[in-house]
């Protein structure tokens, strides 16, 4: 089927790769130029890009669980411990005390990558063959392991406390050591995953997981190897959320199990449906709108203190909000509230009148 200029890849695919190359000389560069400033752009610190640094972070976790949830039909709530395994491997690998020796963050980010792929693969062999919400609870349950490990294994992962002084990223001597250099890092991984969902939804293997969805009785029926799809589907969601741990690990500096629990399950579950289940590009509007929101409510708490513990509540309120008045999520809601508003305006084309009836 013919795809139009405005559902293809590509033409989304420049749409953010104009944003991620502009937005840091719009919120950085022409404030400090309207000051007769000449500034070093990518030696630059700010709030800003720091948030959506993270909401690049979170729009890759998001997108991969959209993957297994919106379009395989994969009930996951135990998705942050794929998150947590990537970020905890890079930083045991390049900052652990324990250790005798470091690597390269080059080096552990991989390596990340390849235990969360490895660890998803033996934990969705068993239980993918489960459906609806009993897979939920498996998952949930698999979160918490992974949470438990992550605070009792303390020789490794340093317990409640975490891990400090994780280095940085750099490529030779280029080091990635300002919120600037950060967005762009974090914007360029974001929109190549996005990419990458794209084209695999857009493709054979999509069609399959849109099957899976449906029915997994008829698309067995039809050819499609269940279990084959939904271990692959599963693996890619864990590899995606690796690397977005990874990313993190190397952003923030430091790691604790309180970032990868069960309540940040959650919020990636109200990103994928804020931002709209089977909607790759609404990813970014779910990972934005709660991070933003997050942000908000932290700040609203330090000058109301009772408001300090409503992040959960406010999670629960917009995902009863969306599912009842935008069961398709922000992306499609607001896409078609608009173009019902364009018709209403749209002058209707006059009726045909009747012709009359020739007298016998």
């Amino acid at each position: 089927m013919k795809r139009g200029l405005f559902t293809s890849t590509f033409f989304w695919a420049l749409i953010g790769l104009a944003i991620i190359a502009f937005l840091p000389w719009w919120v950085v560069g022409l404030p400090l130029l309207l000051q007769h400033q000449h500034p070093n752009l990518l030696s630059q610190d700010n709030y800003l890009l720091h948030v959506l640094s993270l909401v690049a972070i979170y729009t890759i976790l998001a997108v991969g669980l959209n993957l297994l949830m919106g379009y395989a039909g994969q009930v996951s709530l135990g998705h942050a411990a794929f998150y947590g395994i990537g970020a905890y491997t890079t930083a045991i690998l390049t900052a652990s005390p324990f250790l005798a020796f470091h690597l390269s963050p080059l080096l552990a980010l991989p390596a990340g990558v390849a235990l969360s792929c490895a660890v998803a693969f033996l934990v969705g062999v068993p239980c993918l063959r489960l459906r609806g919400h009993y897979l939920g609870m498996a998952t949930l349950g698999f979160g918490w392991i992974v949470y438990i490990v992550l605070r009792q294994w303390s020789d490794f992962t340093g317990g409640i406390s975490g891990l400090t002084d994780i280095p940085g990223l750099a490529l030779g001597g280029f080091r990635f050591d300002s919120d600037v250099k950060w967005f762009y890092l974090t914007g360029m991984t974001a929109l190549l995953a996005l990419v990458i969902s794209a084209n695999v939804v857009n493709s054979r293997v999509g069609r399959a997981l849109r099957a899976l969805h449906g029915s997994e009785s008829a698309a067995a029926t039809l050819g499609v190897n269940v279990a084959h799809y939904k271990v692959l589907v599963f693996v890619l969601a864990a590899a995606m959320a690796a690397v977005a741990g990874s990313l993190y690990a190397h952003k923030i500096h430091y790691v604790s199990p309180t970032s990868f629990g069960f309540i940040f399950s959650v919020e990636l579950v109200v990103m994928v449906v804020v931002g709209g289940m089977a909607s790759v590009w609404g990813a970014v509007v779910g990972a934005t709108t709660i991070t933003f929101l997050f942000e908000w409510l932290t700040d609203l708490g330090k000058d109301h203190p009772m408001l300090q513990d409503m992040h959960g509540v406010a999670y629960g309120l917009i995902l009863i909000l969306v599912m009842v008045f935008m069961p398709s999520g922000l992306t499609v809601g607001v896409r078609d509230l608009v173009l019902r508003w364009f018709k209403r305006r749209r002058p209707s084309a006059p009726k045909p009148q009747p012709k009359e009836v020739a007298r016998v």
